[in-house]
């Protein structure tokens, strides 16, 4: 979850290279394979391999350097795709927005609108495991997955995409602290306590909202197991993206 944003909050994000602290350009469009990943996003440069993300800020989007490769044919624009069940052609709605990891790929939901979610007030959240099969012809859902359909509210309710900026800044700030306290290995009570010590720390300095603290604290609470898992794959994925690098760099020259 703590990685997981909006399809509609990277579009127009600057993409900036970290190593040379360059722009080169703004996202486009996010792009996924036929199982439905998440493996490029394009901008002004060209389509550059998720894996290369740093990080994503509310202004940029960071990457590890200026990849930008020829992407394979077999690529799907998920964005306004059509939804269909087995036992019927006719579409009933479109994707109006994804949730996605962007440091795997992986979808995390899908937002519909159209026939399909005006019982949920215009936009309902679908699931991954609902979709049965993405192709040129859209998206075709399980038959028993528009009852499974929740609120946009209620769908999304657990990411932390849907947070404040003010909530966001103060998981990524805590975050950062608690990954210099703690380690994969840890066991859950020592990240607790360790996730207690350091709101209480910036409760005490009176700079911040309480109940922006206070959720703040919780969501990384309900979160931690996923926080740990996190830095155990961070070094890898970085090391990764480095690689990746270099090899299409010595491949080019």
């Amino acid at each position: 979850m703590f990685n997981v944003i909006r399809r509609s909050q990277i579009i127009g994000l600057t993409a900036m290279d970290t190593s040379t602290a360059t722009r080169y350009g703004s996202v486009e469009e996010v792009w996924v394979d036929d199982n439905g990943r998440v493996v490029y996003f394009a901008s002004d440069a060209g389509y550059t391999p998720f894996e290369q993300i740093a990080t994503i800020g509310p202004d940029a989007l960071l990457t590890y350097s200026e990849l930008a490769l020829t992407p394979p044919p077999s690529l799907r624009r998920l964005h306004q795709m059509a939804i269909r069940t087995p036992s019927v052609s006719t579409p009933l709605g479109w994707v109006e927005d994804f949730l996605f990891d962007w440091e795997t790929g992986d979808l995390a939901a899908y937002i519909l609108a159209g026939e399909i979610a005006a019982p949920f007030g215009g936009r309902a959240v679908l699931f991954p495991e609902d979709v049965e099969a993405i192709d040129v012809e859209g998206i075709t859902i399980k038959e028993e997955a528009p009852n499974r359909l929740k609120s946009e509210a209620e769908g999304l309710k657990g990411f932390l995409s849907e947070k404040s900026q003010q909530v966001k800044a103060l998981v990524k700030r805590m975050g950062d602290r608690l990954a210099k306290l703690v380690s994969p290995q840890d066991h859950p009570e020592v990240v607790r306590v360790k996730i207690k010590e350091i709101r209480n720390e910036l409760a005490q300095s009176g700079h911040h909202d309480k109940n922006a603290l206070e959720e703040a604290s919780e969501f990384l609470q309900d979160k931690w197991e996923e926080f740990q898992h996190r830095l155990s794959r961070t070094g890898t994925r970085m090391k990764q993206a480095i690689d990746t690098a270099w090899k299409q760099f010595t491949h080019s020259s």
